[in-house]
């Protein structure tokens, strides 16, 4: 189990990514088959290193606790690990579950009708103990924040930068920040940053409640 790093007395998330980390990214060109990464072409002209879903993704080196923490920056490995086996998304341990589903973190839409049903996030879910410190550093979630439990979740889309066919060798940007599903054609054209899950049968829960529980916990295991 990955030990918990903290940069200037913060908690570092486990999927936050560090300076050390960054690596450079190759050229994005077009392939016989979508795009593909300039250094990363068959000799049939098909992209390599696409994940099973069809999608490339973002190129990060494995040096957590290198340089400085980038609270900001998502680490893609670490996310979809996370994402995969519903790890929490600071301390890299099971996410809590009970009668109600599992504990995430979205950024509060309740004024939208139907919200939060089939809510798309990216966002791991969290253990009990760390909702709230992913509440206070995520800025993502700052100052917008509702925690919710989720009977079922899918992860079946990728998150990233979505491209087109441009007039010469190099694809055009289509869209910075999107949602791709599985299934979709258009995923030979994503280089993916992160996992997306769908979330169903979903409860808006109170997150002091959940604070003051694992604070409770915490003081009589001691």
């Amino acid at each position: 189990m990955p030990e918990q790093l903290t940069y200037k007395g913060l908690p570092v998330p486990e999927i936050a990514a560090w300076t050390g980390e960054r690596l450079p990214q190759p050229r994005i060109v077009q392939a016989s088959d979508g795009i593909a990464f300039e250094d990363a072409i068959g000799v049939n002209g098909n992209a390599q290193g696409r994940d099973k879903a069809g999608a490339l993704w973002k190129r990060w080196a494995l040096r957590r606790g290198v340089g400085e923490a980038l609270f900001d920056v998502v680490h893609a490995p670490r996310q979809k690990r996370a994402m995969r086996l519903f790890l929490c998304q600071v301390c890299n341990r099971p996410s809590d579950v009970n009668a109600q589903g599992r504990l995430w973190l979205l950024e509060d839409y309740r004024g939208v009708e139907g919200w939060p049903e089939r809510e798309v996030t990216t966002h791991p879910p969290l253990c009990r103990a760390h909702a709230s410190v992913a509440a206070r550093l995520c800025p993502h979630l700052r100052d917008n924040v509702v925690a919710v439990r989720a009977r079922t979740a899918v992860v079946d889309g990728v998150y990233g930068s979505l491209y087109r066919r441009g007039p010469g060798p190099l694809p055009v940007l289509a869209a910075k920040k999107t949602v791709v599903f599985k299934g979709d054609w258009r995923m030979r054209w994503m280089v993916g940053t992160q996992l997306a899950a769908t979330l169903t049968d979903v409860t808006v829960v109170d997150l002091d409640e959940l604070q003051a529980g694992s604070t409770t916990r915490e003081a009589a295991s001691a």
